[in-house]
């Protein structure tokens, strides 16, 4: 049963998640770097995966006061 909170994406249906093509979400898949789930021949990425996915790209703004060692 699935999650009503979490729903199973189409690999399109992601790629628009994370505005990009089908292509760069079947490379991710073929490279193990999100989850993903086969049911049959078809394969669905969750939601959360697509999330997660997002927020481990997710970089940090450097601060004035870090790059030189003081505040502007």
């Amino acid at each position: 049963m699935t999650d009503p909170t979490n729903p199973l994406l189409t690999v399109d249906e992601a790629a628009a998640r994370l505005a990009t093509g089908a292509r760069f979400v079947r490379r991710l898949i073929a490279e193990r770097r999100i989850a993903f789930v086969h049911i049959g021949r078809h394969v669905r990425i969750p939601a959360s995966a697509v999330e997660a996915f997002i927020q481990e790209g997710m970089v940090a703004p450097i601060t004035t006061a870090s790059v030189h060692g003081r505040a502007a």
